[in-house]
């Protein structure tokens, strides 16, 4: 994302809006059919003024350690995981005024980090489970289509 206007505040306010109504603790761009590189993470679901992290263009510049711990997912509800997760991440990206920031983070917000970064990269925490209890989340998901049961 080249341009910070009027159209970037609209989709970060519209993202923070469908996190906070999910309610979630972060959101990617393109689970809300918008293919930029844009994430918004705030640990306390709007409870705390100046808890909201909104990066554009984020990319990891370091990651260290690991961690696993049960994560849920707006693109995937009522279904968890434990994703093998690093430890500690510093992100690097842009603030909505084109500001560059960095974050370093450890524990939730490494996690909420890596996790949003996967979704703009394509991927989703079912991607980084073991195949085993990713084929079955799969089969759970199938089942669930096929009756159309989503009331979890």
């Amino acid at each position: 994302m080249k341009e910070f206007d009027g159209a970037l505040a609209t989709l970060v306010r519209d993202m923070v809006e469908t996190m906070y109504a999910a309610p979630g603790i972060g959101l990617a761009a393109p689970q809300i059919g918008v293919p930029l590189r844009v994430i918004v993470i705030d640990l306390s679901v709007g409870e705390e003024k100046g808890a909201l992290i909104t990066v554009v263009n984020p990319e990891f510049v370091e990651r260290e350690g690991e961690q696993r711990h049960e994560e849920g997912c707006l693109s995937v509800p009522g279904f968890g995981g434990t994703p093998v997760r690093p430890a500690r991440v510093v992100v690097k990206g842009l603030d909505p005024d084109g500001r560059e920031r960095v974050y370093t983070a450890t524990d939730l917000l490494a996690r909420a980090f890596c996790h949003e970064i996967d979704h703009i990269d394509g991927l989703l925490f079912v991607d980084r489970l073991t195949p085993l209890k990713r084929d079955l989340m799969k089969r759970k998901l199938r089942k669930k289509v096929r009756s159309d049961d989503w009331d979890e």
